[in-house]
């Protein structure tokens, strides 16, 4: 779809329409061509998936499991490396038609290093870094978990590339407002908000977990109302410094997208509902139209962060 009213000025990069296809739904952009109808003309971005310095086979299976309301996945980031990803998967892709953001993990900060320089010599339009991967120099605690740690896997990848930058902050920490501040101190072009959730489903007869891995990254509309929290959180924050938010998180609607907007998102991330309507982009951006034009808004700029937040100066409990 191409409509001015829908484009997105993103860290210096034009998104033609603000929704972003997000890291591991849709492989490494090439999976959706095959699907009849669908156009990357409906997509600002596509990122890529997680990308790590060698291959990795992934986690055990089961890999995904159904819930209610939502989707627990643990990958483990299954890839092929960065080098065949650069050489092989890269020159497959158009981009003619959207902007392609690599998707940076690893498990210490020398191969987030590497694999961000690497892909600094490549066409990618952008980088987003994955700090939710165990950190094994630090007995397996997440990066994102940490404002600190955070903070220095941004460092490492600032130094090596000059294409934008955007980190990816985790929900399953105290308070992500802190870390986005210190991810945008250590030179984060943009930040997406949020990752998964962490849970977990039981199989009762076998007594044992669903997920190969034991634990997975809840995704899909149950976590949408954390996910909108952390957005505005976040936003508070960011405008202070110019930083744009893919805000993401059980998106499904375009009325979701407007919430995650209004909220302070500058674009929005599509993840779980393209596993059951791959066709979804487009309904969500005609809807966005039909709310600019009802609204008498001129583009889609006017919405983000256009919050009216309650008086609650009378209540009693902060709750």
């Amino acid at each position: 779809m191409s409509d001015p009213r829908l484009a997105v000025d993103f860290c210096g990069l034009e998104f033609h329409t603000p929704l972003v296809l997000l890291s591991g739904c849709v492989g490494f952009g090439e999976e959706y061509t095959r699907v009849e109808g669908f156009s990357n003309r409906d997509a600002g971005a596509v990122c890529l998936k997680g990308t790590t310095g060698a291959a990795r086979l992934g986690n055990a299976p089961h890999r995904i499991c159904e819930t209610p309301g939502g989707m627990l996945n643990a990958i483990g980031l299954q890839n092929p490396g960065v080098d065949h990803v650069i050489s092989v998967i890269l020159p497959q892709l158009d981009f003619k038609e959207t902007r392609f953001i690599a998707n940076v993990s690893g498990s210490t900060l020398e191969e987030y290093a590497e694999v961000t320089r690497k892909f600094d010599d490549s066409p990618v339009d952008a980088i987003e870094i994955n700090i939710s991967c165990p950190n094994v120099k630090e007995g397996g605690v997440a990066f994102g978990n940490d404002p600190e740690m955070s903070a220095r896997v941004v460092e490492v990848c600032r130094k090596a590339t000059d294409k934008p930058l955007i980190t990816k902050l985790s929900p399953n920490q105290t308070n992500i407002a802190f870390n986005a501040k210190r991810c945008i101190e250590a030179g984060t072009d943009g930040l997406a908000v949020i990752n998964t959730l962490m849970g977990m489903a039981i199989d009762i007869e076998s007594r044992s977990p669903v997920i190969g891995n034991n634990q997975g990254g809840l995704s899909g509309p149950a976590i949408k109302p954390v996910a909108l929290l952390k957005v505005h959180q976040v936003y508070q924050v960011a405008r202070k410094h110019g930083i744009p938010i893919i805000g993401q998180g059980g998106i499904t609607s375009a009325e979701d997208a407007l919430e995650f907007l209004i909220a302070g998102a500058s674009a929005v991330g599509i993840g779980t509902a393209l596993f059951y309507d791959p066709l979804i982009c487009s309904k969500i951006n005609t809807g966005i139209l039909d709310y600019i034009e009802r609204q008498q808004l001129a583009n889609i700029g006017q919405i983000t962060g256009s919050l009216r937040l309650n008086d609650t100066s009378a209540l009693k409990c902060g709750c």
